[in-house]
């Protein structure tokens, strides 16, 4: 019963992690660049709903679309002065933009914020519900629902949506995508502010789980590249399935060892998928 409570906690916070992981491999699939400075903007988002509650009492649900669009704002923002000029050049110009985003956004918060850790103690999230025995984490289980709802809602908007669908042909064919008319510079600009507010919104969730600090964007970025290479590049089904993976065994590997060890577990899934399997669950090799 125990290593089946682990198992739960798990899946639940891996539904988080899905979401995540889901806003970057977007961004990736349409633009091909590698955006180091996602967990920041995870982490921001997490502030953003921290100060609501705490300075505003602002029920942390409620302040999730806030954050969602604080964040698609400054996504869009850093898409049009700096992303967008390292579309389409080598890999190693957005990943060194990027980190240099990553780097700069944490040092702003750490003087602004300190690396104090911070945490939204909402009444109505503590606690458990007790399941067919189970103790189910009321945070764990509403941020999952939600990232699940919203995950869900982002791949039927690319699936049938006529903008999902110029989403979807930018990232397979840009050249194609705007001989057919689309104009393939908003599509890149709405993605990078959507694959933000994703990120923003699991932020604000992961608020309501664990404590949270200017540094947390560095550990969360390591777990989304494991999710993306597990599940596969370009995979929806993939990422999920990574995601859930990951949450049950970084659970599993902090129940019967310790939590330091469990922090590994991304990398050490990492290395192994690599070796094993490149492309992933549901990926193609390229």
């Amino acid at each position: 019963m125990d290593t089946l409570q682990v198992i739960l906690s798990g899946v639940l916070l891996g539904g988080v992690y899905a979401l995540f992981a889901t806003g970057l491999n977007m961004i990736f699939g349409v633009m091909r660049v590698i955006n180091l400075a996602h967990g920041e903007l995870m982490m921001l988002g997490a502030y953003v709903t921290f100060f609501l509650f705490d300075r505003a009492g602002l029920n942390p649900l409620l302040s999730l679309p806030l954050s969602a669009l604080a964040l698609f704002i400054l996504g869009v923002l850093l898409q049009l002065t700096l992303v967008e000029r390292v579309v389409n050049q080598p890999l190693l110009s957005s990943l060194l933009l990027t980190f240099g985003l990553s780097t700069l956004m944490m040092g702003v918060a750490l003087n602004l914020w300190t690396s104090n850790f911070r945490s939204v103690a909402w009444e109505p999230l503590t606690g458990s519900w007790d399941v067919f025995g189970l103790a189910v984490s009321k945070s764990r289980l509403v941020a999952f629902v939600i990232a699940l709802l919203v995950t869900g809602g982002t791949y039927l908007f690319l699936r049938r949506s006529t903008f999902g669908k110029a989403i979807r042909a930018t990232s397979q064919h840009p050249e194609v995508a705007q001989i057919c008319g689309i104009d393939v510079r908003r599509v890149r600009l709405a993605t990078f502010g959507l694959g933000s507010a994703m990120a923003a919104i699991s932020g604000s969730l992961i608020a309501t789980i664990f404590t949270i600090s200017p540094e947390m964007g560095r550990v969360f970025i390591g777990k989304a590249f494991a999710i993306i290479v597990l599940g596969g590049l370009g995979s929806f089904a993939g990422a999920f399935l990574g995601a859930m993976s990951l949450g049950v065994g970084e659970t599993l590997t902090a129940y019967w060892t310790d939590t330091q060890l469990a922090e590994g577990v991304a990398y050490l899934v990492l290395l192994i998928v690599l070796l094993v399997r490149p492309s992933g669950f549901f990926g193609r090799a390229e």
